[in-house]
């Protein structure tokens, strides 16, 4: 009986474990898109300097 309890745990810590992987996929995913974004627009706004820091 004890044998069968430790199986359960095993398997459902083991299928919790896989589906946040899965889903840290997807969140890692989205947050790279976000990135290569966010370079492209800061390429396209210009050097990145402000106009104060010209000398």
């Amino acid at each position: 009986m004890l044998l069968w309890i430790v199986l359960i745990v095993l398997v459902l810590a083991l299928f919790g474990f896989g589906f946040t992987m899965h889903v840290l996929w997807y969140v890692a995913a989205v947050l790279l898109v976000l990135w290569v974004i966010g370079f492209f627009m800061r390429g396209r706004m210009g050097s990145g300097r402000s106009a104060g820091s010209r000398r």
